[in-house]
């Protein structure tokens, strides 16, 4: 039996359909591929990273916590940031 080489839930290496950059569909595409990743790696139980629509720094929890954080240079990934404040809760 044959297998799909797209598997829901994993990064793919291929597009399946073929966009033009700049057009409409290829900005929605990329669009909604991020928000996927974005619900993916909460789901996940991880926190994300962002930049939000004022200019803050944002680390998002899967439990709807966010805080504004600053990136310090030259630390470790993983230790390369520290909360400022916490923000409140998106609306759902």
């Amino acid at each position: 039996m044959a297998t799909s080489a797209i598997q829901p839930g994993r990064y793919n290496c291929i597009v399946a359909v073929p966009y033009r950059i700049g057009e409409e569909a290829f900005d929605q595409a990329v669009s909604d591929s991020g928000r996927r990743a974005f619900e993916e790696t909460l789901a996940d139980g991880q926190p994300v990273f962002y930049l939000d629509a004022a200019g803050l720094n944002v680390m998002e929890f899967p439990d709807g916590r966010r805080f504004e954080i600053r990136w310090l240079p030259d630390v470790v990934s993983g230790d390369n940031h520290e909360i400022v404040r916490e923000l409140k809760t998106r609306a759902a």
